[in-house]
C-alpha cells in the first residue's frame, strides 16, 4: 500500500494537489497534515495519529512555510531519524530563495521544486513528482536499510 504524507497549509495549494492526486493509480493513500507538528505526529503515530495503522509512508511532499513547525524543522529531524531517514521527501514549496533551497539539501531533501502559479503546470509538476518517486524509484527493502 503506497501512502503519500503531503504537507501543505494552504487550502487553496491542498485543493488543487488532491485534484491532481485522485487519478493516480499507483497512490492508495494521501495523508494531509496542515502543519509541521501534523506532519511530525503522523511519522511518529502520536497526538491526534496515536491510533492510526503502522506503516511510513514511500514518499513526502513538504512545504517549507508551515504554522507550528516548519518545513526545514521537520525535514532535519525526519533525516536525522534512523527509522524514516529514507523516505525520499520532495520540498514543494512557493520560496526560490537560494538559502531555502540550499539549506533543504543539506538538511537531506530528495529534491525540491518551486510550486509554479498556473495550475495546469503546477497539476504538471506534482504528477512528475508522483511518477517518479511511485512508479520509477526503487526504494530499499526494509531488511535493507542501514538503521
Amino acid at each position: 500500500m503506497k501512502k503519500v504524507l503531503f504537507v501543505e497549509d494552504n487550502p487553496n495549494d491542498l485543493e488543487l494537489a488532491l485534484e491532481t492526486f485522485s487519478g493516480e493509480i499507483y497512490i492508495d493513500t494521501i495523508i494531509v497534515a496542515k502543519d509541521g507538528q501534523s506532519a511530525l505526529d503522523y511519522l511518529y503515530i502520536s497526538g491526534s495519529y496515536q491510533n492510526r495503522d503502522p506503516g511510513n509512508p514511500v514518499l513526502i511532499i513538504l512545504d517549507i512555510k508551515l504554522p507550528k513547525i516548519d518545513g526545514l524543522e521537520v525535514l532535519k529531524r525526519v533525516k536525522s531519524d534512523p527509522i524514516l531517514k529514507n523516505i525520499p521527501i520532495i520540498m514543494f514549496t512557493g520560496s526560490a530563495e537560494d538559502s531555502d533551497l540550499k539549506t533543504s539539501y543539506a538538511l537531506g531533501a530528495n529534491a525540491y521544486v518551486v510550486k509554479p502559479i498556473n495550475f495546469a503546470k503546477y497539476a504538471q509538476a506534482l504528477q512528475s513528482i508522483s511518477n517518479f518517486w511511485t512508479k520509477i524509484n526503487e526504494p530499499p527493502h526494509d531488511s535493507e536499510l542501514d538503521v
